[in-house]
C-alpha cells in the first residue's frame, strides 16, 4: 500500500477541491447563469457531506401525501370530496365542436374536479377517464390535465411508467417550467432505469425551485449515484485491463523498500533470465516493459521456486494496479505457497483484502507477516496505512514509528507519521516531524510537497506555495519528475488568489510530465467549472473517467461528468433563466 497522499492522489485531490468549493460556494458564485450552475455541479457531487443548518426545523414543510395515505395524495387543485359523481356519458367530438368556448372551459374544469375526487379516493382508472375527457373537451391545452392523469398512471398497480412519461411530455411541451410534471416524469424515468433522463429532470426541477427543495436535491443525488454506478459497471465489463498513470505506479512501488535482485541458479533457464530483465525494468521505472517481461518469464518457465514466487508477486502487483483484484489475489496466494516466508506478498495480499472490504483478513496478513519476520519495517509501515485509511490515526502513528525505528532511511514512514500526528490534532508535533524530516532528507521533494499540503490545509498559502516550489525544484532531478507538486501549487494559487490562468498553466505543465496525471485532469475540470466553461469541464471529466482505475474511482469521476452534463442540458433547455439565476447569485453573494 503506497503513501496515502500518493497512491490515493486522485481522491485526495478531489476531496480538497470539493471541500474548498463547497465551503466557499457563496463567494465563488458570480452573477452569471453558467457560473451558478457550475457551483451546482460541485453541490450535487458533494451533497453527501454534512452541511451546517441541516436537521430539524420548526418551519419544515409537511411531508407530501401519497396514494397510501388515508386521505389520498395531494394533487393540483384538489377539491373536497364529491359524494355523488355525475356519470354523464362522454361527449362526442361533434358535441364538443359545437360547444361555446367558455362552456368548454367550464366543462373541462368540472371534469378535472371530478377526476381529482376520484383520484383522492384511489379510483385511478375512473379518474383517468375524466382527465382524458377534460383533455378532449378543453379548447386549449392544459398541462395540469396531463400531469394529473400521469399521477394516476403512477399510482396504478402496477404503475404504468411509460404513460406517466408520455403525459408529462405533453404537459411540459405546454409549460416547460411545470416543476410537478418534471418531478413526476423524473420519478417514472428512474423507475424505468432511464437514469440519465431522470437526472436531467430532477436537476431542472431543483434549479427551477432555486435549490430550496430538499427532496428534489436528494433525488438528484440518488439518481446520480445510480447512473454513475451503472455506467461504471458497464465500463468495467468492456474495458481491457490497463496500467494507471506513471505517477500512480511509481507511488505504489516507492512504498516498498528496495530489495536486492535475486541470485539466478548456476544454469538459469530462459525464463529465469527474463525475470531478471523484468526486475531491472522495474528498477528503471519502465513499467509497461516490466509487465511484458514478467508475463514472458512465467510463460517460458522459471526453474526455481523462489524465483517463481518473485515473478508471481510482481505479476500480482501489476494485476492489482490494473484493478484485476481476483487475478492479483490468485498470484499472491500462489507466491506464498512457493515461498511461505515472503512477507511482501503477505503485505500486498493485505491490500487486496482491503480492496475487497475485508479488513479482518488484511490485518491477519500483517499478523502472519510479523510472525515470519518481526523486524520487517515494511510490514509496520503498510499496517500503519491500513490504520490510517480506517481513521485509527493513533495506531497508524505507532506503526509508522515502529517502521522508522527498524529503518530510519525510508522517507515515507516519517512523512506519514507527520500526517497522522496532524490528523490527531497534534499540530506542533506534526510540524516538528516534518521539519526534522526535511533536515534528514534535504533532497526529497516528497517531504516538501506533503508539508505544503498541511500548510495549505491551514490556509497558510504563502508558506505552502514556497514548499511546493521547493518540491518542484527538487523533482527536476528525478526522471520522470513527480507532477503532484505542480497540481498542489495550482490548487493553492486558486484558493489564495483565485488566479485561474496560473492554476491552469500549472496543471497543464503537470500533464506534460505525465499525460495520465489524474489529479491534474480533475483540477482542470473544476477550474473550467469556475470559469463557467461547462463544456470544457465535461471534456476533462470524460478524460478522468477514462483514466480512473477500479469501480470506486470510475464512479466518482462519472458523478462529476453526469452532473455537469445534466446542468449543461438545463442551460440549453432554459436559456431564459439566465436573468433569474443572476439575481439568485447576487442574493447568495
Amino acid at each position: 500500500m503506497a503513501p496515502i497522499q500518493s497512491s490515493d492522489a486522485p481522491s485526495s485531490y478531489l476531496d480538497r477541491i470539493h471541500d474548498f468549493v463547497s465551503e466557499n460556494r457563496r463567494a465563488l458564485i458570480v452573477a452569471t447563469a453558467a457560473a451558478l450552475l457550475a457551483a451546482g455541479a460541485v453541490y450535487y457531487a458533494s451533497s453527501t457531506r454534512p452541511s451546517p443548518g441541516k436537521g430539524k426545523s420548526k418551519d419544515r414543510k409537511p411531508k407530501k401525501k401519497t396514494a397510501n395515505d388515508p386521505d389520498g395524495p395531494i394533487i393540483e387543485e384538489i377539491k373536497p370530496k364529491v359524494e355523488d359523481v355525475d356519470e354523464n356519458p362522454p361527449l362526442s367530438p361533434e358535441q364538443i365542436a359545437v360547444m361555446p368556448f367558455e362552456e368548454r372551459v367550464k366543462q373541462a374544469q368540472s371534469l378535472k374536479t371530478r377526476g381529482n375526487s376520484l383520484y383522492q379516493a384511489r379510483k385511478f382508472e375512473q379518474a383517468i377517464d375524466l382527465y382524458t375527457q377534460a383533455i378532449q373537451v378543453s379548447p386549449r391545452p392544459e398541462p395540469v390535465f396531463y400531469s394529473n392523469r400521469a399521477a394516476c398512471y403512477m399510482y396504478m398497480s402496477p404503475p404504468q411508467h411509460d404513460r406517466v412519461v408520455a403525459d408529462c411530455d405533453d404537459a411540459l411541451r405546454q409549460d416547460p417550467n411545470y416543476v410537478k410534471a418534471l418531478n413526476r416524469r423524473a420519478t417514472a424515468l428512474e423507475s424505468l432505469s432511464r437514469y440519465e433522463e431522470a437526472l436531467r429532470d430532477f436537476t431542472a426541477a431543483t434549479i427551477l425551485e432555486k435549490f430550496q427543495n430538499e427532496t428534489a436535491a436528494q433525488a438528484v443525488e440518488r439518481v446520480l449515484k445510480k447512473l454513475a454506478v451503472d455506467r461504471a459497471q458497464s465500463i468495467l465489463a468492456t474495458r481491457e485491463p490497463r496500467l494507471p498513470s506513471q505517477t500512480f505506479i511509481s507511488a505504489y512501488f516507492a512504498a516498498f523498500r528496495k530489495r536486492p535482485l535475486p541470485t539466478l541458479p548456476e544454469t538459469p533457464s530462459q525464463g529465469d533470465q527474463t525475470l531478471l530483465l523484468a526486475l531491472e525494468a522495474l528498477e528503471a521505472a519502465d513499467y509497461p516493459h516490466a509487465l511484458t517481461l514478467v508475463n514472458e518469464a512465467l510463460e517460458q518457465g522459471i526453474s526455481w521456486e523462489i524465483g517463481r514466487a518473485e515473478a508471481l508477486n510482481l505479476r500480482g502487483t501489476f494485476k492489482f494496479l490494473t484493478a484485476d483484484v481476483r487475478g492479483a489475489k490468485a498470484d499472491l496466494l500462489e507466491s506464498l505457497v512457493l515461498n511461505p516466508s515472503f512477507t511482501q506478498s503477505l503485505v500486498k495480499l493485505a491490500s487486496v483484502h482491503m480492496e475487497e472490504g475485508d479488513n479482518a483478513q488484511a490485518m491477519k496478513c500483517f499478523e502472519d507477516a510479523i510472525q515470519i519476520n518481526e523486524d520487517d519495517p515494511d510490514v509496520y509501515y503498510h499496517r500503519g496505512q491500513v490504520f490510517f485509511i480506517t481513521n485509527d490515526f493513533s495506531s497508524a502513528a505507532t506503526n509508522y514509528t515502529k517502521s522508522s525505528t527498524l529503518d530510519s532511511t525510508f522517507v515515507f514512514s516519517h512523512i506519514q507519521l507527520a500526517v497522522a500526528q496532524y490528523k490527531l490534532g497534534n499540530l506542533a508535533n506534526s510540524m516538528t516531524t516534518f521539519r526534522r524530516t526535511m533536515t534528514s532528507f534535504p533532497l526529497r521533494g516528497e517531504v516538501c510537497n506533503y508539508y505544503g499540503e498541511l500548510l495549505l490545509d491551514q490556509q497558510r498559502f504563502q508558506e505552502a506555495v514556497e514548499k511546493f516550489d521547493r518540491a518542484i525544484e527538487l523533482e527536476k532531478a528525478n526522471s520522470p519528475p513527480n507532477p503532484l507538486p505542480l497540481v498542489n501549487k495550482a490548487l493553492a494559487i486558486f484558493q489564495w488568489h483565485q488566479d485561474l490562468p496560473a492554476a491552469e498553466a500549472l496543471c497543464r505543465e503537470a500533464l506534460v510530465l505525465d499525460s495520465s496525471c489524474e489529479p491534474a485532469v480533475a483540477t482542470l475540470a473544476q477550474l473550467a467549472l469556475q470559469k463557467s466553461e461547462i463544456e470544457v469541464a465535461i471534456d476533462w471529466f470524460d478524460k478522468q473517467v477514462q483514466m480512473a482505475r477500479g469501480e470506486a474511482e470510475i464512479t466518482a469521476a462519472l458523478t462529476y461528468l453526469e452532473a455537469s452534463k445534466a446542468q449543461l442540458q438545463f442551460i440549453r433547455n432554459y436559456p431564459q433563466m439566465a436573468e433569474q439565476l443572476t439575481q439568485m447569485a447576487r442574493g447568495m453573494m
